[in-house]
Formats: structure tokens, C-alpha cells, sequence
């Protein structure tokens, strides 16, 4: 078995909720979920546990922290798929989604909401592994675009923060843009504080002072 497979962390989200007299094709959903389950096992995957795609789902991921999300949504795909994106919201985790829906416009919302691969239902156990790889491959190359966009995003709000804390001190005191600078590089120093914080902190006070 593959150690770095053995170490994810996989939870499979059905959408089911059994009565207590389950019908036809309540079983039928129960009879995939296994399925699904061993095909998942037999790749070599830690599944360590099965939820139902219910509003307490968010809670449920929070506590058990999965590497990965399975979804089983061969029925009511629509109504798993939000419940899993809420429990996806501020902790990001590679989402894949087995189904029969042929309907393109729902899959390409599935993947603009946050689903990694799609899966359509009946692929062989044998094919499943190669997309999950790709999934978790697709999954850590978006969250590195994010975060360069969002540290990009980052220092241009700096940039600009610094630019007018020194056309602050241009304006104000008749210093030249190097000697404005220098002035809140040694401020920054004397301080301890990044040179953002101290150009924040000359804003918020002229800003007071009017």
C-alpha cells in the first residue's frame, strides 16, 4: 500500500438518510456507498468516515479535519453539493464528485463551487485512484494560485498604504519622496514594527487630526 495514500485522510459524503424502514432505493444508495467504499479502500485510501450530506455536515468535517472529500451524489447531487461547499468554505480541501448527472451546465457549476474531478458513475474501482491523484494534483496547484494572488493583492494594499504615508510626510514637511521614506524606515526601527504598520499608524493620525 502507498504510505503517502495510507496518511490522507478521506471522508465519503452520502446523500442519503435511511428511514427506518428503508426502500428500494434507499438500499440501492446503500449497496453504492459501499461500493464506493471499497473501491476507495482496495486503492489503498484511509476512508475514516461516511456522513450524510445533512446541514450539521460543516460541523462534522470541522471535527474530523479530512484530507479529502468523496461525494457520492448519484441522487439529489444538487442538494449534497451545497452542504459539502458550506463545509468547504474557509477550510479548503480537494472535493471529489462521483455521479450519473449527465447534465453539463450543473457539472461545470459543481466545479466553478469548488469540486477538484468529476466521476461519472460505473467507472471501474481500477480507474478511481488516477482521479483522485489528479484531483488532489488540481487541488494544491489552485490553492498556490491563491495564495500568490492573494499576496499580490497583499502588497499592492501596502504599496499604495506606503505611498500615502509619504506623500503625507512630502506634503506636510517638505521632504523629498527618499527622505520621506527614510524617515518611516527609521520609525519602523525604533519601533519594531514593519514599515506598513508605521505608514498605517502616520494615516489613521492625520486622518484624526484632519
Amino acid at each position: 500500500m502507498n504510505a503517502n495514500l495510507a496518511s490522507l485522510r478521506v471522508v465519503i459524503v452520502l446523500p442519503l438518510s435511511l428511514s427506518a424502514e428503508p426502500d428500494d432505493e434507499e438500499q440501492a444508495e446503500v449497496e453504492r456507498a459501499r461500493v464506493l467504499r471499497l473501491a476507495l479502500l482496495e486503492a489503498g485510501y484511509n476512508v475514516v468516515a461516511t456522513l450524510p450530506g445533512d446541514a450539521f455536515l460543516p460541523e462534522r468535517i470541522g471535527q474530523i479535519q479530512p484530507d479529502l472529500i468523496v461525494v457520492d451524489a448519484e441522487s439529489q447531487g444538487r442538494d449534497i453539493l451545497e452542504h459539502v461547499v458550506m463545509a468547504t468554505r474557509d477550510e479548503r480541501r480537494p472535493i471529489v464528485m462521483f455521479s450519473g448527472d449527465e447534465d453539463t451546465a450543473y457539472l461545470r457549476k459543481a466545479v466553478a463551487a469548488g469540486v477538484s474531478a468529476y466521476v461519472a458513475a460505473g467507472t471501474p474501482a481500477e480507474r478511481i485512484k488516477p482521479v483522485l491523484d489528479v484531483a488532489m494534483a488540481r487541488f494544491e496547484m489552485e490553492e498556490a494560485l491563491r495564495r500568490e494572488l492573494a499576496d499580490a493583492r497583499s502588497e499592492l494594499a501596502d504599496r499604495k498604504v506606503l505611498d500615502r504615508a509619504k506623500g503625507l510626510l512630502m506634503s506636510r514637511q517638505g521632504l523629498t519622496e527618499p527622505q520621506a521614506h527614510a524617515r518611516l524606515r527609521k520609525a519602523a526601527m525604533d519601533k519594531g514594527l514593519k514599515l506598513v504598520e508605521v505608514a498605517q499608524r502616520l494615516i489613521d493620525a492625520a486622518d484624526l487630526l484632519g
